[in-house]
């Protein structure tokens, strides 16, 4: 429980570390990357958005994780 106080503290003040922020905005530019490259509808485009913003770079990595299998697809119904 002591250990849960600055996180806290943090929530409560809205104040967010620069490098946090930085890690965020890399983690959406990585996102929208990826997101033309599979050329989806606006609607997905707002749903992985939203879950990379809400999840940070675990979301980030489902995103990779699904662009993945996407390609991986595509490869076996073209051959």
């Amino acid at each position: 429980m002591p250990d849960d106080v600055p996180v806290l503290v943090f929530l409560l003040l809205g104040w967010t570390p620069i490098p946090l922020l930085l890690a965020l905005a890399v983690a959406l530019y990585l996102a929208v990357v990826e997101l033309r490259e599979l050329r989806l509808h606006w609607m997905w485009w707002a749903w992985w958005l939203l879950l990379v913003f809400l999840t940070h770079f675990v979301g980030y990595l489902v995103l990779r994780a699904y662009a993945v299998y996407v390609r991986r697809q595509l490869r076996r119904s073209q051959a």
